[in-house]
C-alpha cells in the first residue's frame, strides 16, 4: 500500500511555508522524471496527483495503430482490446494512457526523484524569500551575526540570510559570531544561489528609521524627517519639520532629558547627531545646517547652485568643524555646494575687487558697488561679461557699455604688466635669497660658526655681542633681511646711532659675500653720529664691566654662604647648651641654606 501523500504535503508546506500547489508540481516533476529514467526519453508520459488517493499517478500514452512501428509511441488494437475490451476499428489514430505502477521504477529512479523534490523545495523556498524580503528593501531589520567571509559578516534573518559587506559597515564597530545586528536593507538581488539580501549600518537610512522607532510622532506623521546626512561612526545630521505648529519637531526628537536621541547614539555606537530644524527657505536651512557656528552673511550662486557662508573670524573653525567635517554634512544635508569665508577675508576680497574695479574710468562708487554685489571681483570681468547683462544694471546704460568695456580692457592690461613685473621682482628677490643663503654657508664653514661671523662684524665689542644673543641675533642675515634698525633700538636697547652702524656692517658683509648681488638697504651714518659712537661704545661698555664685577662679586658671596651654611649644618649645636643656641637664635637672623642649583648657578 503506498503512503497518503496529502499528510507529508501539509506538514512540508507549514515547516517550510510552501504552498501546496508549489509541492504537488515537484512531486508531479520528480516522479515523472524518474519515469522517464525507466522508459527512457522518447515516451509520451504524464504525471497527475490524485487528491482523493493521495498518491501520484503516471501514465504513458501510445497511439491505436493497426501495424506497431515505435514500441515507445505506438500500441497495436490488438493488444490495446486487452487493456480496454470496448476499443473498435473506429479508435485507430486515438491516444491510450496506461498507468505505470511505480514500484517498477527501481532505486536509481527514486533517488532521481528525491533529488528532484529536494531542488524544486529549495527554488521555491528561494523564491518566496526573494518575494518576502523584495518589498522590505528600505526597512531596518534585526538579525544574528553567524559567520564572516572575507570581511563580510553573514547575518541570519530567521528565515533568510543576509550579508553585510565590508563597504557598509562602519569602521569603528565591531561585531562578534552571535551578536545582535540591526541593519538596513539596501537591495535584494535574485541570483542563480538564491536571493541576496545586502545590508548595511552606514546608510542615512539606518539613522531614519531608528528615529522612526524612537519618535511616535514621527511614525504618527507629525514629524518628518526632511533630510539626513551622516559620516558613519563620527557624527549626523538630521533635519526635522512638523505640521502642527504646537509640536516642536526638534524638542520631539530629543525627547525628555535626551532620551529619545540617546538611544538613537547608543545603537550608532556614539555617533554624534545634530538634529536641525527644516526650513523652506534654502538659505534659512544652510544656516540652520551649520549650527551651531553663527552666520553673517549668505550669498547664493543660483547658477552654480552654490552658496558663499560669511562668518565672524571667531566662529570660522567651528563653522568648518574638524577636518571640515561640520560643512561636508552641512552641503550633503541641503543639496547645496558651501563655501566658508570669514569677514576678515570677505574684506580683503572686498578691497583687492575695488582697487580693481575702482581703475575703470567713468564709474562712480555707486556702479562699483552694484558690479560687486553682483559678482564682479575684477576688471577682467567687466571684459568677459555679456553687454545686454551690464546694461541692465542700475547706473548703466547702452551707451556706457563700449566705453565702460574699454576702459576695462586698458586696465586689464596694465594689471597684467604689474602682476609680470611683480613676478621678475620675485625672481629677483629669490635669486637673492639663494645667493645669500649659499654665502651664509661658506662663511659658516670659513669661520666655524654664525657666532664667529657676528663677532667678525665691524663694532662688535662683548657687550654688544651679549645685547645681541639676549635679542635672539643668531646670525647676520637676521640684521638684513630686517630692513631698518627699529628692533635693534627696541629690543637690543641701542641707541639709533649704534643700532644703524650695526646693520650698516651687516649689510655690507652680505653685499660683499654675495659679490654685491644682494643690494645695499641700509642707510649712511651722518657725520654727528660717527663723532658719537666712540664715546657711546667705551660708556656701554664700562657699564657692561661693571655689571659682570657686580654679578661675579654677588656670585662669590652666594658660594661663600652656601659653604659656611654646609659646615654649620655639619658641627651642629652643643647638646649641653640648649639656651646659649636659644639665644643666639634671637639674636642674629638665621641663615637659609643654599639649594645646590644655587650653588652650581653661583660658582
Amino acid at each position: 500500500m503506498e503512503p497518503n501523500l496529502n499528510f507529508v504535503l501539509e506538514q512540508v508546506g507549514k515547516d517550510k511555508g510552501i504552498d501546496r500547489d508549489i509541492l504537488v508540481e515537484a512531486l508531479e516533476a520528480a516522479m515523472l522524471t524518474a519515469a522517464r529514467k525507466k522508459l527512457g526519453l522518447s515516451a509520451d508520459l504524464e504525471a497527475r496527483f490524485n487528491d482523493d488517493r493521495g498518491e501520484v499517478e503516471i501514465f504513458e500514452f501510445r497511439t491505436i495503430v493497426n501495424e506497431v512501428e515505435n514500441l515507445a509511441t505506438e500500441i497495436s488494437l490488438e493488444d490495446a482490446k486487452k487493456l480496454d475490451p470496448e476499443l473498435t476499428e473506429e479508435d485507430l489514430g486515438e491516444d491510450l494512457g496506461v498507468k505505470i505502477d511505480s514500484a517498477e521504477f527501481g532505486r536509481i529512479a527514486a533517488q532521481t526523484a528525491k533529488q528532484v523534490i529536494i531542488q524544486r523545495v529549495r527554488e521555491a523556498e528561494r523564491a518566496q524569500t526573494f518575494t518576502e524580503y523584495k518589498d522590505r528593501k528600505g526597512e531596518l531589520v534585526t538579525g544574528i551575526a553567524r559567520r564572516f567571509e572575507r570581511g563580510n559578516i553573514i547575518v541570519d534573518l530567521g528565515r533568510a540570510e543576509a550579508v553585510l559587506p565590508v563597504r557598509e559597515q562602519v569602521p569603528r564597530e565591531n561585531y562578534r559570531t552571535g551578536e545582535r545586528i540591526q541593519a538596513y536593507v539596501t537591495d535584494v538581488l535574485e541570483v542563480a544561489k538564491g536571493p541576496q539580501i545586502i545590508l548595511s549600518r552606514t546608510h542615512p537610512g539606518v539613522l531614519i528609521k531608528l528615529f522612526e522607532q524612537e519618535v511616535p510622532e514621527i511614525a504618527e506623521g507629525v514629524v518628518s524627517i526632511e533630510a539626513a546626512a551622516r559620516e558613519p561612526g563620527v557624527r549626523a545630521k538630521i533635519a526635522v519639520s512638523s505640521r502642527d505648529y504646537d509640536v516642536d519637531p526638534v524638542g520631539a526628537c530629543v525627547g525628555m532629558k535626551g532620551s529619545r536621541v540617546q538611544a538613537v547614539v547608543q545603537e550608532l555606537r556614539g555617533e554624534k547627531i545634530d538634529i536641525v530644524p527644516w526650513d523652506e527657505d534654502e538659505a534659512r536651512l544652510v544656516c540652520n545646517a551649520l549650527s551651531p557656528a553663527e552666520v553673517s552673511r549668505v550669498l547664493i550662486d543660483e547658477a552654480n547652485h552654490s552658496m558663499e557662508i560669511v562668518v565672524p573670524d571667531d566662529q570660522l573653525s567651528l563653522a568648518i568643524g574638524r577636518r571640515g567635517q561640520n560643512v561636508r554634512l552641512a552641503a550633503q544635508l541641503t543639496g547645496w555646494k558651501i563655501d566658508i569665508t570669514s569677514e576678515s577675508k570677505v574684506m580683503e576680497q572686498r578691497e583687492v575687487a575695488w582697487a580693481s574695479l575702482s581703475r575703470i574710468e567713468g564709474l562712480s562708487d555707486f556702479t562699483i558697488q552694484t558690479l560687486y554685489n553682483h559678482g564682479f571681483r575684477a576688471a577682467s570681468d567687466v571684459v568677459e561679461v555679456d553687454d545686454d547683462f551690464l546694461a541692465s544694471l542700475p547706473g548703466f546704460s547702452e551707451e556706457a557699455v563700449g566705453r565702460v568695456k574699454g576702459s576695462a580692457q586698458t586696465v586689464v592690461e596694465a594689471e597684467a604688466r604689474e602682476a609680470g613685473e611683480e613676478r621678475a621682482r620675485a625672481r629677483e628677490d629669490a635669486k637673492v635669497l639663494m645667493a645669500i643663503d649659499r654665502a651664509a654657508s661658506a662663511a659658516r664653514e670659513r669661520l666655524g660658526s654664525d657666532e664667529a661671523r657676528i663677532r667678525a662684524l665691524d663694532g662688535v665689542s662683548e657687550y654688544v655681542f651679549a645685547r645681541l644673543a639676549e635679542a635672539a641675533y643668531d646670525d647676520i642675515e637676521d640684521f638684513y633681511l630686517e630692513r631698518d634698525e627699529e628692533r635693534l633700538v627696541q629690543i637690543a636697547g641701542f641707541s639709533p646711532a649704534k643700532a644703524a652702524a650695526l646693520r650698516l656692517a651687516a649689510v655690507k658683509a652680505v653685499h660683499d659675500a654675495t659679490d654685491g648681488l644682494a643690494p645695499m638697504n641700509a642707510r649712511e651714518l651722518t657725520d654727528e653720529e660717527r663723532a658719537g659712537l666712540e664715546a657711546y661704545d667705551a660708556e656701554q661698555a664700562e657699564l657692561f664691566a661693571a655689571a659682570q664685577a657686580e654679578a661675579v662679586a654677588a656670585a662669590q658671596a652666594a658660594v661663600e654662604s652656601a659653604a659656611a651654611a654646609e659646615d654649620g649644618a655639619e658641627l651642629g649645636p652643643p647638646a649641653s647648651e640648649p639656651a646659649a643656641e636659644g639665644a643666639l637664635s634671637s639674636a642674629e637672623p638665621a641663615v637659609t641654606p643654599a639649594s645646590s642649583e644655587e650653588i652650581e648657578e653661583a660658582r
